[in-house]
């Protein structure tokens, strides 16, 4: 793909990460737009551009103008780039297309489907990128910019996109915090994660090649009573954990049948 004229609104995880990878795929970063301009300034440092917090700022030879900023400021930011011929996109997985319908002639999904963090290198041409346009064109344009970066591109219609995000919460946010209360449960006991890390790993590992549902273990899906039982004993002192520990249980005896 050509070289393209690419404006970064935001200044958080993902606009770092993709800022980044567009510098590396041969792409221009013409401005990083944020209302933090400690954080903007850091990314145009990286990436040889500019930095502001007024979007009066943007350039108006630009070609791609991407929101990568929380999902609640999406609708409120909308409005405020005067996109001109520009395509204006956003990352969020939750938030529709629509969302530009009033603000901006071509507009769309630019989604990348992944958990982000500034100080964490990632492969990103391994990431999915969810794309949606308000016309073929627009989705094409969108496409080739994703793949300048991403050998793995989907177009994902609003409301598609939603059900993604949905199974993406339980996937990674829901099994994270399951690994913070098992880290909490441990250190009561200054017992440490690191005793489960190969757990950890390789389940993760063995969901890359089967289907979750196919390697289901533990005490529930056996059936075991008795060990529940004892479980649900240590956690008495803690009734959030142990109705959490009841629901769980029975939502992997229902997935069982």
């Amino acid at each position: 793909m050509n070289r393209k004229n690419i404006v970064i609104i935001g200044s958080g995880n993902v606009a770092t990460h993709l800022a980044i990878a567009f510098l590396k795929a041969g792409h221009r970063i013409t401005a990083v737009i944020s209302r933090n301009e400690n954080n903007a300034a850091q990314i145009a440092e990286k990436t040889k551009s500019k930095y502001s917090s007024d979007f009066n700022d943007i350039p108006a030879a630009s070609d791609f103008i991407i929101l990568a900023v929380k999902d609640e400021a999406v609708a409120e930011i909308a409005s405020k780039p005067n996109a001109g011929n520009a395509i204006v996109a956003h990352t969020s997985g939750s938030v529709e297309m629509n969302v530009f319908q009033n603000h901006a002639a071509n507009f769309g999904v630019f989604y990348p489907l992944q958990t982000f963090h500034k100080e964490k290198e990632l492969e990103i041409r391994e990431v999915p990128f969810c794309i949606e346009g308000n016309n073929e064109t627009t989705a094409n344009a969108l496409s080739e910019l994703a793949k300048s970066i991403s050998s793995n591109i989907h177009f994902v219609s609003s409301e598609n996109r939603k059900v993604l995000h949905v199974a993406a919460v339980f996937a990674c946010n829901f099994t994270n915090h399951f690994y913070t209360i098992a880290e909490n449960i441990l250190a009561e006991k200054n017992l440490s994660l690191d005793i489960l890390r190969p757990l950890i790993k390789e389940t993760a590992l063995q969901v890359m090649d089967k289907n979750p549902s196919q390697l289901q273990t533990g005490p529930a899906v056996r059936g075991d009573e008795k060990i529940m039982q004892q479980h649900l004993n240590y956690l008495a002192a803690k009734p959030e954990l142990a109705e959490l520990y009841k629901k769980m249980s029975v939502s992997i005896k229902n997935y069982k049948r």
